[in-house]
């Protein structure tokens, strides 16, 4: 696991919370940036994965 899977974790689980937070309260925009933090998170898992790939593929 690289600082992309650990950094992409953790946008998705702050977004999860914004993103709650946003529905309990009926912040739209907040419950938007969750989603948004979300989706950060997703590009990130994916860009670690590539890291990955291309690490196994070097080996």
């Amino acid at each position: 696991m690289d600082k992309q899977h650990i950094k992409g974790a953790a946008d998705k689980a702050k977004g999860s919370v914004k993103e709650a937070a946003g529905k309990v309260t009926g912040n739209e925009r907040l419950e938007a940036e969750g989603k948004m933090d979300k989706a950060k998170g997703s590009a990130r898992n994916a860009a670690g994965n590539v890291k990955d790939a291309a690490r196994d593929l070097t080996k």
